[in-house]
């Protein structure tokens, strides 16, 4: 069957998702083989490359949005990078900071351009949930390659944490392209990244605690660009 637009639907409104119901996913491309996505009419013609021969075969239980159900990896983010939003994340990583994950996961929901991990070059994946396959990272040692590398890129720096001297992030006029720079859980920004900024941004807070935690200060100041320029 020749595809038509962007994708097929095999799961219309009306009809069933194969598998049990607490099964994340789908199962096999209905229909089998014959019916699998290609570029022209006939059983014969070449495979839509966007698929992957083995997850219509055998179903896809990836987290990924049900548009991108039995593409590849690299179909996928080919789709992605043709759309990327212009902000950059930056995280630092000094002491092996767990929610380093959970921000390259919500870096990939947002689809920044790339997130950026300072410091040391691991980091737990668990928390990114796979979503690491499908976002763009990139590695600086320390601080001033971080700065370097957003000043050959005509990136301003943009770091949140609620230090002395910060404003409010919100009705902040964030720019569209800039690197949204965070520090580590519990010491936050480093002095040296809050040097390097070329402003520093704070969620306001109305309870007991200090400060949130850094994966969800991350996806507040994403959501705050997405809703100013998304």
């Amino acid at each position: 069957m020749a595809v038509h637009g962007r994708h097929l639907d095999p799961f219309p409104d009306d009809a069933p998702t194969p598998g049990p119901p607490d099964e994340v996913g789908v199962g096999p491309w209905p229909g089998g083989e014959a019916a699998w996505p290609r570029v022209g009419p006939g059983a014969d013609a070449p495979l839509d490359p966007r698929y992957d021969p083995e997850l219509l075969a055998q179903g896809d239980r990836r987290n990924v949005v049900d548009a991108f159900r039995y593409w590849t990896v690299e179909a996928i983010v080919a789709d992605l990078d043709a759309r990327r939003h212009p902000f950059h994340v930056a995280i630092e990583n000094w002491a092996h900071d767990l929610n380093i994950g959970s921000v390259v996961r919500t870096a990939n929901a947002f689809l920044a351009a790339e997130v950026h991990i300072v410091g040391r070059r691991r980091w737990n994946r668990r928390g990114a949930m796979v979503t690491d396959r499908y976002q763009h990272l990139r590695h600086h040692p320390d601080v001033g390659a971080l700065v370097a590398w957003a000043r050959e890129a005509g990136l301003p720096l943009i770091g949140v944490d609620n230090v002395p001297g910060s404003v409010p992030l919100e009705g902040y006029p964030l720019p569209r392209a800039c690197v949204l720079l965070f520090g580590q859980e519990g010491t936050g920004l480093s002095p040296q990244a809050q040097e390097a900024c070329d402003a520093v941004l704070h969620i306001r807070q109305f309870g007991s605690t200090r400060s949130i935690n850094a994966g969800a200060a991350a996806a507040i100041a994403m959501h705050a660009w997405v809703t100013r320029w998304a």
